[in-house]
C-alpha cells in the first residue's frame, strides 16, 4: 500500500472525482445486495407454494432495477476513477518532460535514449494503472466484501458468515509474503524492458551502418539476448503473480465444501431455509471477486510501486547548471564575449583537464575563428559557451555579466548554435526554418535562407518552402541540412551565433556565399565559428588554434600564415589538396 502514500498529493488534489467514483462503488455493491435476496425470497415462496404472479412482477421488478442502477452507476464510477487516473498519467508525462527539457548533458551522458523512453510509456502507464484499476480494486474489493459479508449475517446466519470469511487472513498472509518479491521482480522486468528499448533504438538509427558492414546477423542475435533476458524477467514476475489465484481458488473451493456441508446440516434441521441456502451461496460467489480482486490488487500495486520509484529517481535528479539570483528575469544577454578559463575537466574524469588557461575575448560584432586537430579542445569551448558546463576554474562574461548570472532561458535565446549533424524535424522545409521563430513571416524565411545559400534549392524543389523533409531530413543532402540549420539559427536573430564546423558539407564556393553574407547581416552580432576547413575562418577578426587544451596560435588569417606554424602548414596542404 505504500504506493498510495507516495501519490498522496495527487489523491488530495483531485480528491472530489476519486471520492464521487469510490462512493459510486459502494452504491453499486450495496446494490448488489438485493438479487440474491430476491431469488432467495422465490425460492422459498416456491418451496412453500405461496408464489403468486403480484409477487413474481414484484421481484422482476426489483431485480431490474437493481440491473438498470447498477449500469448507470458502473459507467459513472469508470469515467470518474478511470478518469481521475488518465489526469495522473498527464500530469506525470508532463513532469518527465520538462525534467528533460531542463536537464544538461550530464543528465544525458549518464542516460540512454530508450531508458528514458522505458520511463516515459512503460513506467508511466504501471503507476496509471495504480490509480485507476488499483484504486477499482481496492474500493471494489473492500465494498463488495464488508456488504456482502453484512448481508450474510443479516440475511442468512451469523456462524455460516463466520466460516466464509475465514480464507480472509489466509490471503492477507499470503499478499505479505508475496508482496516484496514481486515488487522487485517487476522493477528488474521494468529494467530489462529499458534496455531492450536501448538495444531497438540502437539498431534502428545504426541500421545503416549495421547493413554496410555486413553485420545483421551478429545484432539480430546481440538484439535476441536483451529479449530473452527480458522474457525471464518477466517470467519470473509473473510466475510470482501466477501463485495469487490457484491459491486463491483452493481457498474459496475448500470455503464452499464447508458452507455446503454445514448449510445442508441447517437447512435438514431447519435453522435455515432452502431459499437463505441458495442466497448465501449467491453471495458467495460475489464474493469471489473481491477474493481474486486482492491478488490483481497486489499485482497492480507492485508493479505502479516499482515504476514509480523508478520516476522518481529520475525526477530527483538535478543538473549541475548554476544560476544565481543576480539578474533580473527579464535581463537580456548582449555585448562583448569574456572567455577566461584558467582550467576544465569533464565530471566524469576530473583529473583530465580538457582546457588549460584559455582565454581570449571576442567584441560584439566581430568573428572568432577556432581551429586545431580533433580533441584539441574546439568544441569544449563551444559546450562551456553553451551552458552545457557550469563548473570551471574562471570565468565567462557576456557584456559586463557572468553568463551564469543570467536566467538560463534567457541566455539560450541569445544564441544561435548549429552542430555538424544536424537535427531536422519531420515537417516542411518552412516549418523546419521557422522552428525557431513560430511566428516568422515567409519573408523573413525566406532572407535568412538567402544568407544561408539554400534559398534556390528550395525553389527547385517541386513544392518549394512546403516540401517535407523525412524523418531526421532524409530526403536531403547533408549540405542542404547544414545550410537549413544556418537558416533556422539565424531566424531568432541571435546575439552570439556558434558554428561548430557546420560548413563541412558545403563546397568552397557555397562556403564563401555563407560568410560573406554572415559578414554583412551580423556587423553588430557576435559570430564563433570552430572548424576542421581553415577557410571557414580565414575572413573572422581572430583565429584560435587549439591543441591538448590550451592556444598554441592566435592571429589573422595572414599573421598565422606568416608565422608558418600548425595554422600556415595545415591551410597549405588543404589548398594542395583542393587544387588536386
Amino acid at each position: 500500500m505504500g504506493i498510495f502514500r507516495k501519490l498522496a498529493w495527487f489523491f488530495k488534489k483531485e480528491w472530489k472525482i476519486f471520492t464521487a467514483g469510490v462512493l459510486t462503488l459502494i452504491a453499486v455493491s450495496i446494490v448488489n445486495v438485493f438479487p440474491p435476496r430476491m431469488i432467495g425470497l422465490v425460492v422459498d415462496q416456491i418451496d412453500k407454494h405461496t408464489l403468486t404472479m403480484p409477487h413474481l412482477w414484484l421481484y422482476l421488478g426489483i431485480f431490474l432495477l437493481c440491473v438498470v442502477a447498477q449500469y448507470i452507476m458502473r459507467y459513472m464510477w469508470r469515467r470518474f476513477i478511470f478518469g481521475g487516473s488518465v489526469i495522473l498519467e498527464k500530469t506525470l508525462r508532463r513532469q518527465l518532460f520538462q525534467h528533460f527539457l531542463k536537464m544538461d548533458q550530464t543528465f544525458y551522458q549518464k542516460h540512454r535514449i530508450g531508458d528514458l523512453m522505458a520511463h516515459a510509456t512503460n513506467d508511466i502507464d504501471a503507476v496509471r494503472d495504480v490509480a485507476g484499476a488499483g484504486i477499482l480494486m481496492l474500493a471494489d474489493s473492500l465494498a463488495t466484501g464488508v456488504t456482502t459479508i453484512v448481508a450474510m449475517a443479516m440475511f442468512v446466519d451469523w456462524r455460516l458468515t463466520i466460516l466464509a470469511i475465514l480464507p480472509l487472513p489466509l490471503l492477507a498472509v499470503m499478499a505479505t509474503v508475496l508482496g516484496n518479491k514481486i515488487h522487485n521482480a517487476f522493477e528488474k522486468a521494468q529494467a530489462a524492458f529499458s534496455d531492450l528499448n536501448n538495444k531497438t533504438q540502437e539498431s534502428i538509427l545504426g541500421v545503416k551502418v549495421i547493413k554496410t558492414l555486413g553485420q545483421e546477423q551478429e545484432d539480430a542475435q546481440d538484439f535476441q539476448k536483451h529479449v530473452d533476458h527480458a522474457i525471464a524477467a518477466n517470467k519470473k514476475a509473473y510466475r510470482l503473480d501466477a501463485l495469487f489465484d490457484p491459491m486463491t481458488s483452493l481457498i474459496m473451493g475448500l470455503s464452499y465444501v464447508m458452507i455446503i456441508i454445514l448449510g445442508g446440516y441447517y437447512v435438514i434441521h431447519n435453522v435455515i431455509s432452502i431459499g437463505q441456502l441458495v442466497t448465501f451461496i449467491s453471495y458467495m460467489a460475489a464474493l469471489v471477486w473481491p477474493m481474486f480482486a486482492i491478488g490483481h490488487l497486489f499485482n497492480i500495486l507492485e508493479r505502479g510501486n516499482a515504476s514509480y520509484d523508478r520516476i522518481s529517481k529520475l525526477l530527483a535528479q538535478e543538473n549541475d547548471r548554476v544560476t544565481p539570483a543576480k539578474l533580473a528575469q527579464s535581463a537580456q544577454p548582449h555585448g562583448d564575449i569574456s572567455f577566461d578559463v584558467d582550467e576544465f575537466a569533464f565530471p566524469d574524469d576530473p583529473k583530465k583537464a580538457q582546457l588549460k588557461d584559455v582565454h581570449f575575448t571576442v567584441k560584439a560584432g566581430q568573428t572568432l575563428g577556432i581551429v586545431g586537430e580533433t580533441g584539441s579542445g574546439k568544441s569544449t569551448i563551444l559546450r562551456l559557451l553553451m551552458r552545457e558546463y557550469d563548473h570551471y576554474n574562471g570565468q565567462i562574461k557576456m557584456g559586463d555579466h557572468l553568463i551564469t548570472s543570467y536566467p538560463f532561458e534567457n541566455y539560450m535565446q541569445a544564441l544561435g548554435y548549429v552542430p555538424q549533424t544536424n537535427f531536422l524535424f519531420s515537417m516542411n522545409l518552412k516549418e523546419n526554418i521557422r522552428f525557431a521563430d513560430p511566428t516568422a513571416t515567409q519573408k523573413e524565411v525566406e532572407k535568412v535562407a538567402q544568407i544561408a545559400d539554400v534559398h534556390a534549392d528550395i525553389l527547385r524543389m517541386e513544392e518549394g518552402y512546403e516540401t517535407e523533409v523525412g524523418e531526421m531530413g532524409v530526403s536531403l543532402s547533408g549540405g542542404q541540412k547544414q545550410r537549413l540549420a544556418i537558416a533556422r539559427a539565424l531566424l531568432s536573430h541571435p546575439e552570439l551565433l556558434i558554428l561548430d564546423d557546420s560548413l563541412s558539407a558545403v563546397d568552397a564556393k557555397t562556403e564563401n556565399h555563407i560568410l560573406d553574407a554572415l559578414h554583412e547581416s551580423r556587423q553588430d552580432k557576435t559570430t564563433i565559428i570552430s572548424a576542421s576547413r581553415l577557410s571557414s575562418v580565414s575572413q573572422a577578426d581572430e583565429i584560435l588554434v587549439m591543441d591538448k587544451g590550451q592556444i598554441i596560435e592566435r592571429g589573422t588569417h595572414e599573421q598565422l600564415l606568416k608565422a608558418g606554424g600548425w595554422y600556415a602548414q595545415t591551410y597549405d596542404l588543404q589548398e594542395k589538396k583542393g587544387e588536386k
